[in-house]
């Protein structure tokens, strides 16, 4: 009876509207740590997720940048073997001119000599032999008219009359005969160098021809590998937020944790003293009423015991 009259005394306590709003903000404050947990899992998987991404990019562009490099190395090397045929281009032609000059120079001398000798400035022993093999081939092979054939033999017979006219002159003149010989070896050799310029001239402009389409493809490959880094960034700021975020929430619960232990701890010590004290209350109650010469059972004797007033 005593101890129920106690509990009614408890509803007018100050202790018991502390320890009701302490228990509610333990409430709000486990629910809290809760919500922050799921969400800080949350940040954490979201930043592994946005960190595999940008792994991927990183990868992305990487892949890219070697490419791009093995093409501009390609395109280098291209361009080395073009820059190598165009100074083989020049060097064949500054020899092909001084060939040419030499030649030249050697048929200054003979048109002198030729003047000399007068043997005018007609074809040349070569074009006679040419143009009479021609005629001679035509008079074989074409129908022709009696006069047209007669016109025919007549022109074969006076260049024949005239090259041997001219072999004559030209065996006569030792002189004349060597430096014929040595113009026509110039030309020929001077013919080579032209060749070799054709033939260097074309090999560097494929050569240049593949490059320019190599570091078209490099351009190409660099823009995709300047977005995939856009991208890589893209995904790693996004990440070190989720990052930042998953940090924050692990302060907030280790604060909030040391708010509960605390708040445990203070709501424990009230609840130890409450119970002292209520023990206390109860104690004194039984034991004036033990003065007053009620009888005390058991469980009233235990608690003057607990007390220390017994």
């Amino acid at each position: 009876m005593i101890r129920d009259m106690n509990r009614a005394l408890e509803m007018h306590n100050p202790n018991v509207c502390w320890k009701r709003r302490t228990y509610r903000l333990l409430n709000e404050l486990t629910n809290r740590k809760t919500d922050l947990k799921n969400k800080s899992e949350e940040y954490k998987n979201k930043r592994n997720e946005l960190n595999l991404e940008a792994s991927k990019c990183a990868t992305k562009r990487n892949d890219l940048n070697k490419r791009t490099k093995d093409l501009i190395d390609e395109a280098q090397q291209l361009k080395k073997q073009r820059d190598e045929n165009n100074q083989q281009v020049s060097e064949a032609k500054l020899k092909r001119d001084e060939l040419n000059e030499q030649a030249n120079k050697v048929y200054a001398e003979i048109d002198k000599i030729r003047k000399d000798l007068n043997l005018g400035d007609g074809p040349s022993l070569k074009e006679l032999k040419r143009e009479i093999d021609r005629l001679e081939f035509k008079q074989q092979t074409e129908v022709l008219t009696p006069t047209s054939e007669r016109e025919l033999v007549d022109s074969i017979a006076k260049m024949t009359d005239e090259l041997k006219r001219r072999k004559q002159q030209l065996e006569g003149s030792s002189e004349l005969k060597s430096l014929l010989e040595k113009a026509q070896s110039l030309r020929d050799e001077a013919a080579v160098h032209h060749n070799k310029v054709k033939e260097y001239a074309e090999a560097a402009q494929q050569y240049h021809d593949k490059m320019i389409v190599i570091f078209k493809d490099a351009d190409k490959v660099r823009a995709e590998s300047d977005e995939a880094h856009k991208e890589f960034v893209k995904a790693q700021e996004a990440a070190d937020e989720q990052h930042r975020l998953f940090i924050q929430s692990q302060k907030e619960i280790r604060e909030l944790n040391k708010v509960i232990i605390g708040l445990k701890r203070k709501t424990k010590e009230s609840k130890e003293e409450s119970i002292r004290e209520k023990t206390k209350k109860e104690a004194e109650e039984v034991y004036n009423q033990f003065k007053l010469g009620e009888k005390l059972n058991t469980e009233d004797l235990m608690l003057l015991q607990r007390s220390g007033l017994l």
